[in-house]
This record gives C-alpha cells, sequence and structure tokens, in this order.
C-alpha cells in the first residue's frame, strides 16, 4: 500500500469513494496510540472502505504561553507510521487551507462541561478543538471517527457536539495506549528527560491505586450484599459456621469510606510522594467525574465513571485517566 499525502480540500474530495470512510485526527508527532487508531480505522472501514489521517496542528486550541510553536512537526515521520497502519491516505492541510481568510469568527462552543478541568486549565482550548474537528469533519466526510479514551474530555464533548448537532458520524473511542512502565503515550513524552520521565510515572501510578481501592470497595460491596437479611436466615447460616463471615463483612463494608471519597484518597497519595520528588510534580488536578458533564461524583453514585489527571513535570503537562464502574454488581 502507498499512503497519499493530500494538503488540500479539494484532493481530499476528488478522490474516489468505495465502502466506508473512517478518519483519525490527529496533530502529528504520531506514536504507537496513533498506530493503535489508524488499525482500529483499518478495520471499520475495511479492505474496501478507507482510512484517512488528518494531520493539522490547530492553533486555535493553544492558549497564550502553550507549546504551539515548539510542538514537534514529524511529517516524513508519520507518512511512514501511517502506511505501516493501514491508512490510504494521510491529510495535512495548512493553516490558511483550513482558516482562509485568518481564524475564524463562528466557532463551536465547548459548553459548561468544556470550561470544568481541562477547560478550566486551559480557557478556550475545548471551542478550539470543537471547531477544528467539526470543520475537519466537514471536510473528510467520514463514516466514523476513531478518537482515544486518553483524552476523555474531548472524547466526550466530540460526543456531545456530533449527538447535539445532529453530525451523522459515528464516533468509535480506543482504549489508552500504554508504554511498558505504564506511562500513557503522548507526543508531549518526547520532551521529558530521564528524571523528569521518573516523576511522570507517577499520574498512572496514582490512577493505578485508585483503580485498586475501587476494586477492593466494590468487591467488599459485593459480598455485604451476600449477607442474608433476615434473622432466620442468620441463624441458619450460623449452623455451618459462616456468621462470622457475614459479620465481618457488614463491619467492614460499614466501616470504608464513600466510595468516590476513597479512591480520590488512594490517588492521591501517589500524588503528594510525587511533589516531593526531584524534579517535582505539579498538580493541576484530580478528579473523579461523570463522563455525562465532567461533574465530580458523589459518594452514592453509580455507572460510568472517569478518573482523571493533570500535571506538571518541568516544562511539560500531561494528563491521563482512567475509566471506573460504580455498583457494577448492584
Amino acid at each position: 500500500m502507498t499512503t497519499a499525502l493530500l494538503s488540500t480540500a479539494d484532493e481530499l474530495h476528488a478522490r474516489v469513494r468505495r465502502g466506508r470512510r473512517a478518519v483519525v485526527m490527529t496533530m502529528g508527532a504520531l506514536h504507537e496510540g496513533h498506530a493503535t487508531l489508524i488499525r482500529g480505522a483499518r478495520e471499520i472501514a475495511g479492505p474496501d472502505g478507507e482510512v484517512v489521517v488528518t494531520v493539522f496542528v490547530n492553533p486555535l486550541q493553544f492558549g497564550a504561553g502553550e507549546d504551539l510553536d515548539r510542538y514537534p512537526r514529524t511529517l516524513d515521520a508519520d507518512m511512514k507510521l501511517a502506511e505501516q497502519a493501514g491508512a490510504d491516505a494521510v491529510f495535512a492541510p495548512s493553516v490558511d487551507e483550513v482558516y482562509p481568510g485568518g481564524a475564524p469568527q463562528v466557532r463551536v462552543s465547548a459548553g459548561p462541561m468544556g470550561e470544568r478541568l481541562e477547560g478550566a486549565a486551559r480557557p478556550g482550548h475545548f471551542d478550539g478543538m470543537l471547531t477544528v474537528v467539526a470543520k475537519l469533519l466537514h471536510l473528510t466526510r467520514p463514516d466514523a471517527a476513531l478518537f482515544g479514551q486518553k483524552d476523555a474530555q474531548q472524547l466526550a464533548l466530540i460526543r456531545r457536539m456530533v449527538r447535539d448537532l445532529n453530525f451523522g458520524v459515528e464516533i468509535v473511542a480506543v482504549p489508552t495506549v500504554r508504554e511498558e512502565d505504564g506511562l500513557a503515550l503522548s507526543s508531549r513524552n518526547r520532551y521529558l528527560s530521564a528524571e523528569e520521565r521518573r516523576t511522570a510515572l507517577a499520574l498512572s501510578r496514582a490512577l493505578f491505586a485508585g483503580r485498586d481501592r475501587h476494586a477492593a470497595q466494590e468487591a467488599l460491596r459485593a459480598r455485604a450484599r451476600e449477607v442474608p437479611s433476615t434473622h432466620a436466615r442468620a441463624e441458619a447460616l450460623s449452623a455451618i459456621g459462616e456468621s462470622r463471615a457475614a459479620a465481618d463483612a457488614h463491619a467492614v463494608a460499614t466501616a470504608v469510606p464513600g466510595a468516590a471519597a476513597a479512591v480520590r484518597a488512594a490517588a492521591r497519595t501517589a500524588l503528594d510522594e510525587a511533589a516531593r520528588f526531584d524534579p517535582p510534580l505539579r498538580l493541576d488536578y484530580l478528579a473523579l467525574v461523570d463522563p455525562a458533564d465532567f461533574a465530580e461524583i458523589d459518594d452514592d453514585f453509580t455507572g460510568e465513571a472517569v478518573l482523571a489527571v493533570a500535571a506538571r513535570v518541568g516544562a511539560t503537562r500531561l494528563i491521563d485517566n482512567l475509566p471506573l464502574t460504580f455498583g457494577a454488581a448492584s
């Protein structure tokens, strides 16, 4: 397969379409995480369909003092990775091609969800992101578009935009790809020195600690739900030696703090430790949120949630998250 390099919308629209088109949107500096997305797109498009990878560093989603100018631009290497992963075309337009006449006056607003967490740390970021995603969806006209779960808030907002504004496209989420040491793959990882990378591993350690606490609590609560609820049944179980186990389960399940609070506390411990490293980790936020609106969940919450963290190590800002399900056995 030879992957075509396209730089204009006219070149893209001139391609003869057969079967489904699946699109992977990137800002370049492709790595194995992007390759996983492209391979997923290849499966969705099928042998008769088409996979298009967009490479565009979007100036609208970079704020003052952020790394727009130093963001890596590696188109030659990106082409090779895209071709190896199964892309039919790479669409790498210029800023003038995407925004003819300058920055657009009409933009997509991310609304209240876009003002939380990443939106609070990076004002205007999600408006710029949604605006370019909307434009690229119109330009590429895909049947499906794939996005990584590492950018969980971005994914949630894209899904909301597609639903609220009636885009005729399927949004497919792909799990986060991690390096062997647990660090989530990111184009920004290349900025880290060896010492900074060791500190950065606290992000994934914190998430894994929260996940482990969550799993332990869910197991305790599931055991407690199995405890007999009537005196007669308790007496019957006592005869076969199970009353002590039932009592222990009740005691432990009652004694543990609220599920969400315990998960946050377990993750926070790892992050507080990393704040004392050299170089230190500087936490932006640790949050346990409902993916529907990215608001913090309460201790009586049931359903899907996202444990998310963002922090700086040296000059590099990193994000990571894990999905969790509360009350799965209820």
